[in-house]
């Protein structure tokens, strides 16, 4: 079974699987930290990392009258993904 696969780390850190799914549930808790599921019509949550680059991109459809502000939250998700691969790193 390969690392990228399993999840498991590698030699040199962590899978590039298991970075994208700490920063994808990152940013997902952090969405649903600040939203009700029901509230939350639309999110999507791309994730790639790709020769030790990542790139998260929070599309996040709410209500109109939603507080606080999703686009905040949106950039908030994609900060917090990328603190959670900075922590895998570094175990």
């Amino acid at each position: 079974m390969s690392d990228e696969s399993s999840g498991e780390r590698s030699v040199d850190g962590p899978s590039d699987a298991a970075v994208v799914n700490a920063a994808a549930e990152a940013a997902e808790g952090i969405v649903f930290k600040h939203y009700d599921q029901s509230t939350v019509t639309d999110l999507d949550v791309t994730v790639t990392f790709e020769d030790g680059v990542l790139d998260v991109d929070v599309y996040l459809n709410v209500p109109d009258d939603a507080e606080p502000d999703p686009d905040a939250v949106a950039r908030e998700a994609a900060e917090t993904a990328g603190e959670a691969v900075d922590e895998l790193f570094a175990e």
